[in-house]
């Protein structure tokens, strides 16, 4: 799995895009890392590029990774607004957006990138 972290060009949101399998354990950190790179920016706005990239875990792993590791994780921002762009027909990331969304988190899956991008400066 690769990542890569940047900022948009007027810090509004950060961008983390994922590249390959992904699952509980190889992007904790990443996504730490994201939204340390977001309290330097002054933002808690995140796009969540997954076009490329497959959730390979099982849904008790999913389940686990939304009410263990990130419901429980110092300097993860729960009230941030992410929007996860994700290919037509990739499935894989539908369940974590319900079980995302029924803990509390602002996160929403997209098709389209001014979707998403619209969704972030509401």
């Amino acid at each position: 799995m690769e990542y890569r972290i940047s900022a948009a060009e007027d810090n509004a949101y950060v961008i983390l895009k994922f590249i390959g399998d992904i699952n509980r354990h190889n992007s904790m950190a990443h996504i730490l890392e994201a939204h340390a790179l977001g309290r330097k920016l002054g933002t808690n706005r995140f796009l969540l590029d997954l076009l490329e990239a497959t959730n390979v875990d099982t849904t008790v792993d999913q389940y686990e990774f939304v009410h263990d590791d990130m419901s429980h994780s110092p300097g993860l921002d729960k009230y941030a607004r992410v929007a996860a762009l994700v290919r037509i027909g990739d499935h894989s990331h539908d369940f974590l957006e319900t079980v995302f969304q029924n803990v509390g988190f602002n996160l929403r899956l997209f098709h389209d990138h001014a979707a998403a991008l619209n969704f972030l400066s509401g």
